[in-house]
């Protein structure tokens, strides 16, 4: 799943030259309905639950805001009515309401692992005949692939991430640091910085899932790219030394003082708020928060400018590869399965994939799950490099709590914040992996 970069991005090369498909075409308008062509039907409304406010992703909020206006324009009988929550918020409430079939006639999930309860729920629709309605060539390669299961697609894809290391370039000047390429280079800045009075990396890990990657970095530099996905699809195991390893590390980061004061207890958007602050030299997180950073004009341009992106480094011994990233495809959207609007909602669906991969790039700074002519659109120059990082990739690594079942990512995301508290020795942080593991057979 998502093992290598050339499964997973084998057109990404030409994503800086193939225009997205069906853009400026006319083939919207076929697929929809031009506007007025559906006077006298029945009114209807589309209940939308998506996670970007407008407070923290206010780019995608607003071109979210343009695309439903579009749509409803072209469709006077409908009416999109919005519910926008927090990145956890909005998990705890789609868990929720699914438990009652609830679920909004359109909103959002996360590949692999995390849609399959709802898919084996029977709550999610099926999408393949919105994808031969000529969205089929449109996907970067491997990315609607991700929300297959037994070859039916049940969301499509808006978004491609990996996950750098964020720093602050006035930071790392002021304090005398470069970049590392190794991981003692690394603990070398991280030491500097302490001794500074400057704190190193920004993490909020009460969300979890923010230390997870940090775990999963170590795992890959440690035991290379197909440790963690064999551990968790059990043609390899939790105990792997290599593993054991990498959960070690991260209480060595802890240990160093490496993160910022009360890290456990603090959301990922608080952590954020200490990097973009300029009280932290770091910040690991999703290409997603590109926006941030290039064009966000609520982010003051000197920040913006400061920012730059580091690989993770390479581990002295270790197997991984310094091209080697966590990412995989973000966020699709699904139709549910009982929605009482579903052919409604599913045009809705077709047209927010197009226009969002045509209006995302340009004005949000976002990496979509559709094919893109870089060419034609100007783009920040940190946009560029997190591009050229992709197109250079030996490996992708998919999320791990993505990857796992609902139990086994619970299990997993609440061993990694034991594991940040030190609450917990690396030996049992993998047995309680494994245990959670064999119980799902």
């Amino acid at each position: 799943m998502f093992k290598k970069a050339h499964t997973l991005f084998a057109s990404l090369a030409l994503v800086s030259v193939v225009a997205l498909a069906g853009c400026g075409d006319g083939d919207s308008d076929s697929a929809s309905g031009e506007s007025g062509s559906d006077n006298g039907q029945e009114d209807v409304t589309i209940d939308f639950m998506h996670l970007w406010p407008a407070g923290s992703s206010a780019d995608h909020n607003r071109i979210v805001s343009e695309i439903i206006d579009e749509f409803e324009e072209m469709h006077p009988h409908v009416t999109v009515e919005l519910e926008v929550l927090e990145n956890e918020q909005y998990k705890n409430k789609l868990q929720v309401i699914s438990s009652s079939n609830q679920l909004p006639d359109v909103g959002m999930t996360w590949p692999a692992g995390f849609m399959e309860p709802y898919v084996n729920g029977n709550l999610f629709a099926p999408l393949d005949d919105v994808v031969e309605d000529g969205l089929n060539e449109s996907f970067v390669a491997g990315t609607r692939e991700a929300y297959e299961m037994d070859d039916t697609t049940y969301a499509l894809p808006l978004e491609l991430n990996i996950a750098p290391i964020y720093y602050n370039k006035a930071i790392f000047e002021e304090n005398g640091v470069e970049v590392p390429e190794t991981y003692d280079e690394f603990q070398e800045v991280i030491s500097t910085l302490v001794e500074n009075d400057v704190t190193p990396i920004a993490l909020g890990n009460r969300d979890r899932w923010t230390g997870s990657l940090w775990y999963m970095y170590f795992a890959d530099r440690f035991g290379g790219e197909e440790v963690l996905n064999s551990a968790i699809d059990r043609s390899g195991s939790f105990e792997d030394q290599s593993l054991i390893d990498a959960a070690e590390e991260v209480q060595n980061l802890v240990d160093m003082d490496a993160f910022v004061r009360g890290y456990n207890g603090l959301s990922d958007q608080e952590a954020k708020s200490e990097f973009m602050n300029g009280n932290a030299a770091m910040y690991l997180v999703g290409s997603w928060d590109l926006p941030n950073f290039t064009t966000n004009e609520d982010v003051p341009q000197e920040f913006r400018d400061s920012v730059g992106i580091m690989k993770f480094p390479t581990i002295e011994g270790g197997q991984g590869d310094i091209n080697s990233w966590v990412g995989g495809p973000g966020v699709g959207l699904f139709v549910a399965e009982n929605s009482d609007v579903k052919d409604e909602a599913k045009d809705f669906v077709k047209y927010f994939v197009e226009r969002w991969g045509e209006q995302s790039v340009e004005d949000a700074g976002v990496i979509p799950g559709t094919q893109v002519d870089t060419d034609a659109v100007d783009l920040p120059d940190l946009y560029i490099e997190v591009l050229d990082e992709l197109n250079n990739a030996t490996n992708i690594t998919l999320f791990a709590d993505v990857q796992m079942s609902a139990g086994v990512a619970d299990t997993h995301l609440d061993m990694i914040q034991t594991l940040f508290g030190n609450e917990i020795s690396p030996e049992d942080f993998a047995k309680a992996h494994e245990e959670a593991l064999a119980e799902e057979e």
